[in-house]
């Protein structure tokens, strides 16, 4: 399942989140409910700065693989401080100089990617892309995603992929029957530590919406 699946890209990353943490104690996006109808949210996000990967294989595969590369870039694979470019993905900066640790933030991003899938962790709001530290590795990239709506639907407990689904289809029929334009894949976010039980788990599932 693919929370057990992010339990192991955890361990394997040294305990991204320290013994006792939970999603309170980590940096989330900020959003603005626009609508709700019954589970469903229609949110508007400001522009953001995510670290991304994309990596071939199942999702669950990918989604180990992903964590672990971006675990690494935010835990001081990195050259500190770096200028980079606003307009493009960032690639990576020789392996040189003073390297810093980034708070962990939520959710894990996964979505749909062309030859495989993009796992992201979204960046700290203190940082812009002229002081976040470069990536040492080509596989890491830095990139704005900008300012977009999204509608949601948010669950509890274990997230398989035939719960994913399910909930994917129940939001799509929310979607359609509120007469908005949903765009593209769905997207994927995980908020919890492995250890979260899974009753008080967070999970959403969310697509594009075009402005009407």
């Amino acid at each position: 399942m693919l929370q057990i699946a992010l339990g192991v890209a955890a361990a394997a990353a040294l305990l991204v989140y320290a013994p006792g943490a939970s999603r309170a104690s980590v940096e989330q996006p900020r959003y603005e409910v626009l609508e709700r109808d019954g589970r469903v949210e229609l949110r508007a996000y400001p522009s953001l700065i995510a670290a991304e990967t994309v990596v071939q294989g199942d999702e669950s595969t990918a989604r180990n693989r992903g964590f672990r590369r971006i675990a690494d870039y935010i835990f001081g694979a990195n050259q500190s401080r770096a200028s980079v470019a606003m307009t493009a993905p960032v690639a990576q900066a020789p392996a040189s100089g003073a390297s810093e640790k980034i708070a962990m933030t939520a959710p894990v991003a996964q979505e749909p990617a062309e030859g495989g899938w993009r796992v992201q962790f979204f960046m700290p709001a203190a940082y812009d892309m002229d002081t976040l530290p470069r990536p040492n590795s080509a596989d890491v990239v830095l990139r704005r995603i900008p300012a977009e709506r999204y509608a949601v639907i948010r669950f509890s407990g274990l997230a398989g992929r035939a719960r994913l689904a399910q909930r994917e289809a129940e939001l799509r029929a929310a979607i359609a029957a509120r007469g908005w334009e949903a765009k593209g894949p769905a997207v994927y976010w995980f908020y919890d530590p492995p250890w979260t039980p899974p009753p008080m788990r967070r999970n959403e599932v969310a697509l594009l919406v075009a402005a009407s």
